[in-house]
């Protein structure tokens, strides 16, 4: 009797077909391949294996590069007078406390892009939040945001080149050429090629933040002294503000995940990130305070000697310069994947797709200019930039959607009720924060600026 004749018992190796295990294998490979296309079609950028220019490319350490390059420059620059206007312990608290809450609420934001992995940007999110309805005032939101913060880097830029060449000319002036360069660097259309250029800002502010401190613990312009200046409530606001602004990258979060090869090394990259920023906060704010003493400078480049002053900016020129094209690549790209839904445009290469990623960094930047010469004081647009959009879109937004990802089970175990405390209260502070911040803010520039908008005026 041959084998393909005996019957065997149900369950043995001899009844089974002997293109069962390929047969399952198949199957399983079948299952896969739809889940990876499903994956791609909920994925904002879709199957990219035969796109032209692909754009989910970027590894978590260049992600943690660009995040550093938005975050640190013009942040580091206003906390020496933070802490000057505070005092020592007060400040060194909020700087640590808001790090670390600014951590918790991004990790917040990268559990509700994997839920939802269709999220592309702060616009996305608003979608599923709240419909339509918020993804239109998300999307306006973010977008405003950016460039306020473009026009926040112009508005250093300009008073970087006034310190280094004595105001040689007309303040507006430096603004078209900082508007004109950015525009130049902001044409790449993916993160990874920007990555690079956040390796340039990284040492760069890095090189004029430490040239400053080792000047003013040389000279100690303010003899050696840590003493603070009385402070209300309008001028201490404006420096929590300021702290605020500081931990307000949460803004591109969603447009760096959505470009990472995988999404879920996001927490790698914003550990890298918050280190750096409360290491670099707590080092430079609390020894440039120290050695300029209460009349310390913002920006606190301006705290050294004259010569070394001009020296530090000039080597932290292409920081500031970087990190406002980082924040204008990410409002371009969230409006041109807007004007390019339901086409394949974004993945090539030919005129019209080219052509409307130009005009979009064209016109922001334009805007952005507009916004620096409007309001050229540095602190003034730094609270007024933390009161209208960084205590939503780093607080009151993730406390949102971990309110959204666990609603039902907000009390099912002590854990979920700490957490579910802890995001109400982070609503409340963006609640706080935007309501005083906006009335210091336009205070400030009632009180000390608007006679210098549009102006050939020194702003350094």
């Amino acid at each position: 009797m041959t084998r393909n004749d005996t019957k065997a018992p149900p369950g043995t190796d001899l009844e089974s077909d002997p293109n069962d295990s390929f047969r399952s294998q198949t199957s399983l490979e079948a299952k896969a391949k739809d889940e990876a296309s499903f994956a791609l079609t909920q994925d904002a950028f879709g199957d990219e294996s035969n796109a032209e220019v692909k754009y989910k490319v970027l590894s978590w350490w260049q992600c943690g590069l660009l995040m550093i390059a938005e975050s640190i420059s013009l942040g580091v620059l206003s906390l020496p007078a933070a802490v000057a206007t505070l005092g020592l312990v007060p400040a060194i608290i909020l700087i640590i406390g808001l790090g670390l809450l600014a951590t918790y609420t991004g990790y917040v934001l990268g559990q509700f892009k994997w839920r939802h992995p269709q999220i592309s940007n702060m616009a996305d999110a608003g979608e599923v939040l709240m419909g339509s309805f918020g993804r239109e005032l998300l999307c306006a939101g973010q977008t405003l945001f950016l460039i306020f913060l473009m026009a926040g880097h112009l508005v250093t830029f300009t008073v970087a080149l006034n310190s280094i060449t004595g105001h040689a000319t007309c303040s507006m002036v430096f603004g078209v050429v900082g508007l004109v360069v950015s525009f130049i660097c902001s044409l790449p259309r993916t993160m990874k090629n920007i990555s690079w250029l956040s390796i340039i800002s990284f040492i760069s502010i890095l090189a004029g933040v430490f040239v400053t401190m080792i000047s003013v613990g040389i000279t100690k312009p303010g003899r050696g002294t840590a003493a603070t200046t009385k402070t209300n409530l309008y001028q201490g606001f404006s420096a929590v503000s300021n702290i605020v602004f500081s931990y307000a990258g949460h803004i591109g979060y969603y447009s760096f995940m959505g470009e990472l090869k995988n999404p879920r090394d996001f927490p790698k990259s914003l550990y890298l990130l918050q280190s750096a920023e409360i290491g670099i906060y707590l080092l430079a704010s609390l020894v440039i305070y120290r050695y300029a003493g209460a009349d310390v400078a913002s920006p606190a480049l301006g705290s050294a000697p004259s010569v070394v002053s001009k020296i530090a900016y000039g080597l932290a020129l292409p920081a500031i310069l970087i990190s406002g094209v980082v924040a204008g690549h990410v409002a371009s790209k969230l409006i041109y994947m807007r004007i390019s839904a339901g086409t394949n445009r974004m993945h090539k290469r030919d005129f019209a797709a080219i052509g409307s990623w130009i005009g979009v960094i064209l016109t922001l930047w334009v805007l952005a200019w507009i916004i620096a010469e409007a309001i050229p004081g540095f602190n003034s647009i730094l609270t007024l930039i933390s009161a209208l959009f960084a205590s939503w879109f780093s607080y009151g937004l993730p406390g949102f959607c971990w309110l959204h990802m666990n609603a039902g089970a907000y009390f099912a175990s002590g854990k979920k009720a700490l957490l579910t405390l802890v995001n109400v209260v982070t609503i409340g502070m963006a609640f706080c924060i935007c309501g005083l911040g906006v009335y210091v803010a336009g205070k400030d520039i009632h009180t000390n600026h608007s006679g210098a908008s549009f102006s050939c005026a020194n702003n350094a």
